[in-house]
C-alpha cells in the first residue's frame, strides 16, 4: 500500500490531485440534487433545470478530469490546442446533459442506469478528445486496450451510481454520489496507465498550476450558482406549496375565511365567496365593509378583545347574494400572514341550523305526520281559553274525535293506510275551522278541537258539518277505506272548568257516541259520566285480573247422541270480581276485545286448559273459545305451539272454536292461521253456526272439522216445524261435507230425542251437566259417561236420558 502511495506521488502532483477530487466531489452533489430538484419540478420548468444541472456538473466533471490530467502530465498541449481542450468539454456536458434527461424521463427501472452509463461515457470521451491536444504535439503515447478498460470502468460506475441516486431515501443518495466522485479517479488511474507523456519543464509545472487554478475556480463559480440557484429555488418552492397547502385547507373548510390588512380584504376562501356569490378576484383589494357592515365589525372586534365575557363568537347578518340577510357567526382572530399580522375572520352559516331549530321547535308543538298542534299545545291553549271562558262568562266548546275502528284499518290494510287516514282527516277538518279554532291531534287516531264562544248549536253544526266533510272524502278518495269518526261534545264552565275534567267529559260523551252505533256526535251528561267512569274500571280491572287469580274455567260435558258416551268438555271463562262478583261474559269478554287484553287471558285459558285436560283419565278432548282479536295475532299458532309442548296434551285433543265472523274480518289472514293450526294437529270447529255472517262458502273454504249450531236453532225444536227444518238442513248439509254436527243447547229430553231421532252426532246442554269445576266430573270422566255420574242433572230422571240417548 506504501508503495502504491508513493508510486501516486512521483507520478502526480497531489495538490492538484487533491484539487480534482474536491472539483469531483461537488460536481457529483451538484448533479445529485439538480436531478433530484429537476425530477420534482413542473413540467415547464423540468429542462431549465436539467440544462443547469448539464452545465454546472457536467463542466465540473470535466474540469475535475483536467485538474487530474494536469497533476500527472505537462498541460502545455491542453493550452496550446484549445480546439480539441472546448470540444471535450462541450462533449462532457452534453453527455452529461443526456444522461440526466434520461434517468429523469425514461421510466425508473432502466432510465437512472442509462442515464448514468451516458455520464461515465461522458468521462471517456472527453477524455479521448483531450488526448487529441497531446498526439497534435507529438508527446502521447497510447495503449488502446486500457483506455477501453477505462471507459467502459466509468460507464459500469456511472449506472451504479445514478440508480442509487434516484432511489428514496438519503442512503442511497449517499451511496451513489459516492459512487459517482470514485468514478473520476478510478478512471483516471485506468486511462492514465495507457497513455505516456514526455515529462515537462519547471516552467510548465507552473504553468500547468495556474491553469488548474483557472479551471478549478470557473468550475467552482459555476457550482456555488448552482447551488445557490437550487436552494433559492427550493426555498421558493417550499414557500409556494405552504402556501398553496394553507389555501387549500382554507378552501377545504366549511366556514367561510377572509383575511384582511387592516380594512382591506387580501383574501378570501372558496365558501366564503360562493356564500356571499361572489369571486375571490372581487373580493381582493376591497373594502371590509362591502361584506361586513360596520356595527358588526365594531361588535365582532369587542368579542375579539374579551369585552364582557365574551367568547369572541357573535352572530351577525351579512349581505346575501340576492340582497337578503344571510344569518352567520363570525369569529375574529389575529394571524401572522406574510410576514405580518392580519385580521382572519371566519364566518359560519347558520342558515341550516336555524331551520333545523325551527323545525325542531315546531316538532315539538305540533304533529309530525299530520302537522297539526299537538297535546302540548293543545292543553295550553286549552288553559288559556278556559280561563277566558271563566271571566267573561262566554261559553267554550270542546270536541274530541276518534277515528272508528281505526285498528281494524293497520291491521287490515297497514299503517300506510292508517297514516294516509290521518292525514286526510287533518286536511279537511280544519279547512271548517276559523282563525279562533284551533284543532290538535291529541296521539293515536284520537282528535281534538277548541271552540271559543261555541253554545250547543254552534256545536251541533260544527260537528254535522266535519262528519259531512269526511263523508265527502270518503267518496273522493281512492285506494283508501272509508273513514268514519264519532264525536264527543263537552262544554265549559257548564261541565267543567278545569281542562282534565272537561277532556274527561268530552272523551266521556265520545265513548256513548261509539257505544251509539259511530260515526254520530253526542254531548255529555252526568249519567253517562258516571258510565263511563265505570266501563273505564271495569277495563283498569280487566288488565289485572289474569295477574290477580280472579279467573277460573268452568267446563260443560259434551256427549256422543246415540251412545250417551262423554266425548269432551267445553271450557268456559267466568270472572269473579272481588268487589262486582260474577261478571257475565257477554259483559267483559266484548270489553276485553276492545281494549286488547283478551290476547292474555286467552293465552291464560289456553294454558289452563290444556294443562288440566293433559291430566284426565280418558284422551277426552277440550274446546276452547277463540276471539277473532287471537286468532288474526301475529303469533297465535306459535304460542299454541309453545303451550302444547309445555303441557304435554296431544294435539288431536285440543279442539278450537271460532265464530264465523272472526273470519269476515280478514279472511286470509285468517284462513292462513287456520292451515298452521291444522298442520299442528289441532282440531277447529265452526261455532253458532247459522247466525251473523253465516255463510255456506266458509265451509267450503275453510278446513273446519266440526259445525256447532246455535243453542237458538235448538229451543222448542220438537215442536216448532221452521226451527225443526233449519235444523234437519244443517244436518243434512254436515253429512254431505262429511263434517259432525255438535248440537248446543239442549235441556229437555224431547229436544234430546228429536236430535237422535234426525242422527246428530253430539249434544251440549243443561240437560246434560251445566258448567261446574272439571273436578265435579271426576266421576264421569273415569265411566266415560255423562248420564251415570252428571251432578247438574235436569229433575228428569237419570234412566230418561239413558232412555233418550238410546232412543
Amino acid at each position: 500500500m506504501g508503495d502504491l502511495f508513493q508510486a501516486v506521488a512521483d507520478q502526480h502532483d497531489l495538490r492538484l490531485l487533491g484539487l480534482s477530487l474536491l472539483l469531483g466531489v461537488l460536481a457529483s452533489l451538484t448533479a445529485v440534487d439538480l436531478a433530484h430538484h429537476a425530477r420534482t419540478a413542473a413540467e415547464r420548468t423540468r429542462g431549465i433545470w436539467l440544462a443547469l444541472a448539464a452545465v454546472a456538473s457536467g463542466f465540473g466533471l470535466w474540469a475535475s478530469y483536467v485538474v487530474a490530467v494536469l497533476a500527472s502530465r505537462p498541460g502545455g498541449p491542453l493550452a496550446e490546442q484549445a480546439g480539441p481542450t472546448i470540444l471535450s468539454a462541450v462533449a462532457m456536458i452534453m453527455l452529461t446533459g443526456a444522461g440526466l434527461r434520461t434517468s429523469v424521463s425514461v421510466g425508473r427501472t432502466w432510465g437512472p442506469s442509462l442515464g448514468g452509463a451516458l455520464i461515465g461515457g461522458g468521462l471517456a470521451v472527453a477524455h479521448a478528445i483531450g488526448l487529441g491536444s497531446y498526439a497534435a504535439a507529438g508527446a502521447v503515447m497510447v495503449d488502446p486496450l486500457r483506455l477501453i478498460a477505462a471507459a467502459l470502468t466509468a460507464a459500469l460506475l456511472g449506472a451504479l451510481a445514478l440508480s442509487q441516486v434516484l432511489r428514496d431515501g438519503p442512503a442511497h443518495q449517499k451511496t451513489g454520489c459516492l459512487i459517482l466522485t470514485l468514478a473520476l479517479p478510478v478512471h483516471h488511474f485506468l486511462a492514465a496507465g495507457g497513455v505516456q507523456v514526455g515529462a515537462g519543464s519547471a516552467e510548465a509545472r507552473i504553468a500547468d498550476h495556474g491553469l488548474a487554478s483557472q479551471i478549478g475556480f470557473a468550475s467552482l463559480t459555476l457550482l456555488v450558482l448552482a447551488f445557490t440557484s437550487v436552494m433559492l429555488d427550493s426555498r421558493a418552492r417550499r414557500r409556494r406549496e405552504q402556501q398553496e397547502l394553507i389555501e387549500s385547507l382554507a378552501n377545504a373548510a366549511v366556514e367561510g375565511i377572509v383575511v384582511c390588512d387592516g380594512d382591506r380584504i387580501v383574501t378570501a376562501n372558496t365558501s366564503l365567496v360562493q356564500l356571499l356569490g361572489r369571486s375571490a378576484e372581487s373580493l381582493a383589494g376591497r373594502h371590509l365593509s362591502e361584506i361586513v357592515p360596520a356595527d358588526v365589525m365594531e361588535r365582532g372586534r369587542a368579542a375579539a378583545a374579551g369585552a364582557a365575557g365574551s367568547d369572541g363568537i357573535i352572530e351577525a347578518d351579512l349581505p346575501g347574494p340576492d340582497g337578503r340577510p344571510i344569518p352567520v357567526e363570525m369569529i375574529l382572530r389575529t394571524i401572522a400572514f406574510a410576514g405580518r399580522p392580519h385580521l382572519a375572520i371566519a364566518v359560519r352559516d347558520l342558515r341550516a341550523r336555524q331551520q333545523a331549530e325551527q323545525h325542531i321547535q315546531f316538532l315539538a308543538r305540533h304533529d309530525a305526520l299530520t302537522r297539526l298542534p299537538n297535546r302540548a299545545s293543545f292543553n295550553e291553549r286549552a288553559e288559556q281559553e278556559i280561563e277566558l271562558a271563566k271571566a267573561s262568562g262566554r261559553p267554550l266548546a270542546v270536541l274530541c274525535l276518534d277515528l272508528d275502528r281505526f285498528k281494524d284499518v293497520n291491521d287490515l290494510f297497514g299503517h300506510a293506510a292508517g297514516d294516509a287516514m290521518l292525514q286526510a282527516v287533518a286536511s279537511r277538518v280544519p279547512a271548517l275551522l276559523d282563525d279562533r279554532q284551533m284543532m290538535a291531534r291529541l296521539g293515536g287516531d284520537e282528535f281534538a278541537i277548541l271552540a271559543p264562544g261555541f253554545g250547543e248549536a254552534e256545536a251541533v253544526h260544527l260537528a254535522e258539518r266535519i262528519l259531512a266533510a269526511i263523508g265527502a272524502e270518503n267518496q273522493r278518495a281512492t285506494g283508501l277505506p272509508p273513514i268514519s269518526t264519532s264525536i264527543g261534545i263537552a262544554f265549559s264552565p257548564r261541565d267543567a272548568d278545569e281542562r282534565e275534567a272537561l277532556m274527561s267529559h268530552a272523551d266521556a260523551a265520545l265513548y256513548h257516541a261509539k257505544a251509539e252505533g259511530r260515526g254520530n256526535y253526542q254531548f255529555y251528561d252526568a249519567v253517562l259520566g258516571t258510565q263511563i267512569r265505570d266501563r273505564r274500571s271495569l277495563e283498569h280491572d280487566l288488565r289485572l285480573a289474569v295477574s290477580r287469580g280472579e279467573f277460573t274455567v268452568l267446563y260443560q260435558p259434551q256427549m256422543d247422541v246415540l251412545s250417551g258416551e262423554l266425548v269432551g268438555f267445553e271450557a268456559l271463562l267466568r270472572w269473579n270480581h272481588p268487589e262486582r262478583g260474577n261478571v257475565p261474559p257477554d259483559q267483559f269478554i266484548p270489553v276485553a276485545e276492545e281494549t286488547g287484553a283478551i290476547l292474555a287471558i286467552g293465552d291464560w285459558v289456553l294454558r289452563e286448559t290444556c294443562r288440566e285436560a293433559a291430566r284426565w283419565v280418558r284422551p277426552l278432548r277440550v274446546a276452547v273459545n277463540v276471539s277473532a282479536v287471537q286468532l288474526h295475532g301475529p303469533d297465535f299458532a306459535q304460542t299454541l305451539h309453545e303451550i302444547l309442548l309445555q303441557t304435554g296434551l296431544r294435539p288431536g285433543r285440543l279442539e278450537l272454536e271460532i265464530t264465523e265472523t272472526a273470519l269476515v274480518r280478514d279472511p286470509a289472514r285468517a284462513l292462513a292461521t287456520l292451515r298452521r293450526l291444522k298442520a299442528l294437529g289441532v282440531r277447529v270447529a265452526m261455532d253458532d253456526f247459522g247466525t251473523g255472517y253465516s255463510s255456506l262458502s266458509n265451509l267450503r273454504a275453510f278446513p273446519f272439522d266440526k259445525i256447532k249450531i246455535d243453542r237458538s236453532f235448538i229451543r222448542a225444536v220438537d215442536v216448532n216445524t221452521e226451527t225443526a227444518a233449519i235444523l234437519r238442513a244443517v244436518l243434512g248439509l254436515g253429512r254431505g261435507l262429511g263434517l259432525p254436527v255438535l248440537a248446543e243447547g239442549v235441556e229437555t229430553p224431547a229436544e234430546l230425542n228429536f236430535l237422535g231421532a234426525e242422527a246428530c252426532q253430539e249434544a251440549q246442554g243443561y240437560l246434560l251437566g251445566r258448567p261446574a269445576p272439571i273436578e265435579d266430573f271426576a266421576e264421569a270422566i273415569r265411566l266415560g259417561r255423562v248420564a251415570d255420574a252428571t251432578i247438574h242433572a235436569t229433575s228428569e230422571p237419570v234412566r230418561t236420558l239413558r232412555t233418550a240417548s238410546a232412543a
